[in-house]
């Protein structure tokens, strides 16, 4: 099976966009693919437990249950460090969470590591 990263820089401001990223993400898991995503930019905030039990994707449904099933994989975040920063995502968001803070750097590592990317 393939590797497949999952890069989504869009967040509140686009709910339907974002959930079709974790959307897509928990598909290639159920496929049997390798899944990891890389939230950058305004995605960074999905990662908070407020945003995961409230957005709703217009016929992409709820971004929980799309997270839930994607760490029930094995699916692995990553956030850009730096949007964080600028966001004010921190430890405690990730706390307890498959996710780490990465700099642009991963990104450029994840991409080549990875089969196919796709970006929402």
């Amino acid at each position: 099976m393939a590797k497949i990263l999952v890069h989504i820089t869009h967040g509140t401001e686009s709910p339907t966009r974002a959930a079709l990223g974790f959307l897509v993400a928990k598909s290639a898991i159920d496929e049997g693919h390798s899944v990891s995503l890389f939230l950058a930019g305004d995605a960074v905030p999905l990662i908070r437990d407020a945003v995961l039990d409230n957005l709703v994707g217009l016929g992409t449904g709820k971004l929980r249950e799309l997270y839930d099933a994607i760490v029930a994989g094995g699916g692995k975040f990553y956030l850009s460090g730096m949007s964080s920063k600028g966001r004010g995502v921190t430890e405690a968001d990730l706390s307890g969470k498959p996710a780490e803070f990465a700099m642009p750097n991963v990104l450029i590592k994840l991409s080549l590591d990875h089969d196919r990317t796709f970006t929402y």
